[in-house]
Order: structure tokens, then C-alpha cells, then sequence
């Protein structure tokens, strides 16, 4: 696992390729397998292979989402809100465990960050998202996560480079 964990790094250029329907059930059985505060499973997913709607969602943000436009699936990651008061939490998890496993079947990925960023200067990113997908009002977005196949290399993280400062035991501080 540390092995994967080194060599995933975010993506934002893709082949032109689809992604097989076998790999996206088990990107979304992935997600949904991802824990959840006591097990509320708040989070739904939205697989949009449609390349139009794909080209409106990377607009969703003035800056951080163009690259979306390359990648043949965007997974919109939501959640009822009135489920879990942790549902930012939950549908973080969710989408790291989806990054994760799309790495490990040699996928790229990368997270476009939905809540709290504008579309524009008079519009919300979430609001223009619902509104593109139909997802009803109490619903969030956190998320989108572009998934395709890898159409850059980069350099898989090394031990000796982790910030190892920042690791302390028992107390702040300690080392």
C-alpha cells in the first residue's frame, strides 16, 4: 500500500481513451465501500462519461477545473446533508478511496474542489453543478474527481523527502 500511496500523484492530462464500464463500477463500488460516520453513508456519486456535460463541468470554476475537458469520466462526488452533520468528512474519504483505487488500475486522477469556490463572480461552483445534473437543493457537492488514462508522467514521491517534521509523538513538539 505505501508503494501506491508513493507513486499516486495528481493528473490532469489524459489520453484520449475511454475508461472501460468495469473500471468505473469498481471505482463507484470503491466509493461506496468507504466508511462513513456511523455508517450513515451520506455521499452519492455521479459517473458523467458524457463528453458535453464533462466540457460544462470543467467551466463550473473561473480557475482549477479547465483541465477537466481532457479527461474522458468526471465522478461528481454529493451528499444529503441532512444525514450526517460530517459530510464533508464522509465525501472526502469517499473520493481519496476513489483516487486510490483508480491509481492502483492504472488510472490517473486529480480533485477538483466543488464547495465553497465560485463559477463565477454572482454564482456558486455547487449551484451551477446542481443545476447542470439535477441534483436537488439539500444536496452538497464537494468534489470532482477527473479519472482517465495517464497522458503525463510524474515522479513517484520518495521516503527520505517526506516533511517528517511535521510527525510528532505524544505531545506537539515531540520528536
Amino acid at each position: 500500500m505505501l508503494e501506491l500511496l508513493k507513486t499516486r500523484r495528481s493528473i490532469r492530462k489524459f489520453q484520449d481513451r475511454k475508461v472501460e464500464e468495469e473500471k468505473i463500477d469498481t471505482l463507484l463500488k470503491a466509493a461506496l465501500l468507504s466508511p462513513s460516520s456511523r455508517s450513515r453513508r451520506p455521499w452519492e456519486f455521479i459517473a458523467v462519461t458524457d463528453k458535453e456535460l464533462i466540457l460544462k463541468l470543467a467551466d463550473s470554476k473561473e480557475y482549477g477545473s479547465q483541465f477537466l475537458k481532457g479527461a474522458p469520466l468526471a465522478i461528481v462526488v454529493v451528499a444529503d446533508k441532512e444525514v450526517c452533520d460530517v459530510w464533508i468528512e464522509d465525501t472526502s474519504i469517499a473520493a481519496i478511496i476513489a483516487q486510490i483505487t483508480a491509481h492502483s488500475m492504472g488510472l490517473g486522477s486529480c480533485w477538483i474542489q466543488i464547495r465553497e469556490r465560485m463559477h463565477n463572480s454572482e454564482k456558486k461552483a455547487e449551484d451551477y453543478i446542481k443545476s447542470l445534473l439535477d441534483i436537488p437543493q439539500k444536496y452538497g457537492v464537494e468534489c470532482i474527481l477527473a479519472v482517465g488514462y495517464p497522458g503525463e508522467h510524474k515522479e513517484a514521491y520518495e521516503e527520505k523527502d517526506l516533511p517528517y517534521n511535521k510527525i510528532h509523538f505524544d505531545r506537539y513538539g515531540m520528536k
